[in-house]
C-alpha cells in the first residue's frame, strides 16, 4: 500500500487534484456507524493531522459521550527545513501550542505527545507500535483506533498507519484509517485506493465551523513564516479546501 512515489510526483505547490473534480464525482459511500465505539484514539503523525482528518468526528464523538484521546506522534519540527525564521525546536514549540489551541476550539483533550522524530517515523515504527500497544492495551472493549491511512502517500502517514495496524492486531482494538494527502495525489477511481472500504461521516454545520476554527490555529502551516521560499505554507488554500468538506472519510 506504499504510495509515496505517487505523492512525490505531485508537489503540493502544483495543486494536485482540484476539489471541483472530487465534487463532480458521484460515487456514493456508506455512512460510518459510531454506535459501537466506546473509546476513540486518534493517532496523528504531526500536530494538525488529527484535526484535518477527523476533527469533526472527534467533536461529534465527544458530544455523544465517547471517550476521545489524541496521540501526536511527532511535534512537527520538520515541516519547514531550511527556514531562516524558525529553528526546528522553535517550530516544534509553536506547533505544540497550536495543537492545544485547536483542541480547545473543539473541546477535545490535549494530545498525548510521543515526541518521535518528524520525517523519520518509519525508522522508529517498532517503538511507535509498542507505545500505541501500551495505550490501546489499557482500553476497554469498543475501543477504536483511527490512524492515517497506510497508503496515504506521505511517508510519516504511512509509517504511522502501519504501526497502528500492528498495535490494533495485537490488542484487539478496531482500526479505522483516515486519508489526508490521498485527496491530493489520487483521482476518482484511482486503482491504488481501496474505495470499497471508504465510509463517510457527515458534519453538521456547527461542527464544520468548529473544525475550520481549529484548523485556523495552525498558523505555521497555513500562513507563510516569512517571504523566504523556505517559509511558504505547507497547507495552501487548495489543500485546505479538500480537507474542510461537509464530511470526513475513513477506510474500514
Amino acid at each position: 500500500m506504499v504510495n509515496s512515489k505517487l505523492f512525490a510526483q505531485k508537489p503540493v505547490d502544483d495543486g494536485g487534484t482540484p476539489e471541483s473534480v472530487w465534487q463532480q464525482w458521484q460515487r456514493p459511500f456508506p455512512e460510518l456507524d459510531l454506535s459501537s465505539c466506546k473509546r476513540l484514539v486518534i493517532v496523528a503523525p504531526h500536530p494538525d493531522d488529527e484535526i484535518l482528518g477527523l476533527g469533526g468526528t472527534a467533536l461529534m464523538a465527544t458530544r455523544s459521550g465517547i471517550d476521545v484521546q489524541i496521540v501526536s506522534v511527532t511535534d512537527g519540527g520538520a515541516s519547514h527545513p531550511g527556514s531562516p525564521t524558525l529553528t526546528r525546536a522553535e517550530l516544534e514549540q509553536r506547533r505544540r501550542v497550536e495543537s492545544v489551541r485547536a483542541a480547545e476550539e473543539l473541546g477535545t483533550p490535549v494530545p498525548v505527545r510521543l515526541m518521535l522524530p518528524d520525517g523519520d517515523i518509519r525508522t522508529h515504527s517498532n517503538e511507535l507500535a509498542e507505545r500505541l500497544h501500551e495505550i490501546l492495551a489499557e482500553a476497554p472493549d469498543g475501543t477504536w483506533c483511527a490512524s492515517t491511512w497506510r497508503g496515504d502517500g506521505h511517508p510519516d502517514h504511512e509509517a504511522t498507519g502501519t504501526a497502528a495496524a500492528k498495535a490494533c492486531a495485537d490488542t484487539g482494538a478496531r482500526l479505522i484509517e483516515y486519508p489526508v494527502w490521498t485527496w491530493h495525489w489520487a483521482t476518482p477511481e484511482h486503482p491504488s485506493v481501496p474505495w470499497d472500504r471508504l465510509h463517510t461521516i457527515t458534519l453538521p454545520d456547527d461542527v464544520r465551523q468548529a473544525k475550520t476554527s481549529a484548523v485556523q490555529q495552525f498558523t505555521t502551516q497555513i500562513l507563510p513564516l516569512s517571504d523566504h521560499p523556505a517559509d511558504q505554507p505547507i497547507l495552501p488554500p487548495h489543500a485546505l479546501t479538500r480537507l474542510l468538506r461537509t464530511y470526513e472519510t475513513v477506510f474500514v
